[in-house]
């Protein structure tokens, strides 16, 4: 996790400068700013050290964040989930301006943020938050569980749902590993667990 700029340990993975890339680095850094997210941030930053992980990993990325046909609103619900079980700070900033604008209600985001069960969701954000909780809980899903979001998502919606909750899980660990700054000017909005 994060901590306050002033007694945050420096970052471990930081930005390589393109005279030091490798070619392969530097072809997928190319990739990753030719395509919709224009440049190379965030934990693409620390992924470029292997870029046989950073390609492929990046590729499904811009799949979940660009084409999944998931509602954004939804999509943008199970990342926050899975940057709040991670206690990321980085991708918990990049993504609640998204589910915002998708129409998240900041009651909702505000209730991940503190680690509770939102008082009020929609039929399908319910559906999305027991499923979730329960996959990163446990690693699984119940026959109720899973027959609830199936009934809301499709079988379809259901895998990419726990996707999209593995992939922001695994970009949040190497986060956290590489220590990856806020960007400047930006405050950690997490709390910290246990409260």
């Amino acid at each position: 996790m994060n901590t306050p700029a002033t007694t945050r340990p420096p970052e471990r993975l930081p930005r390589i400068p393109p005279e030091a890339m490798t070619e392969e680095q530097r072809a997928v850094a190319a990739l990753i700013t030719a395509g919709p997210r224009g440049e190379v941030r965030g934990p693409f930053v620390p992924l470029l050290r292997s870029p046989g992980v950073c390609g492929p990993l990046q590729a499904l990325g811009e799949y979940l964040r660009y084409r999944c046909p998931l509602d954004r609103r939804i999509a943008e619900m199970a990342t926050l989930m899975a940057a709040r079980h991670m206690s990321q700070q980085y991708e918990w900033q990049a993504h609640e301006p998204h589910a915002l604008k998708a129409g998240l209600a900041p009651e909702v985001i505000e209730a991940i943020a503190q680690g509770r069960r939102p008082p009020a969701m929609a039929a399908d954000e319910t559906a999305l938050h027991d499923l979730l909780s329960e996959v990163l809980r446990t690693g699984g899903a119940s026959d109720p569980t899973y027959a609830q979001a199936v009934g809301v998502f499709g079988e379809q919606g259901v895998v990419e749902l726990v996707v999209i909750a593995g992939y922001y899980s695994a970009l949040a660990m190497v986060l956290n590993v590489a220590r990856t700054g806020l960007p400047p000017g930006r405050e950690p909005r997490l709390p910290p667990f246990p409260f």
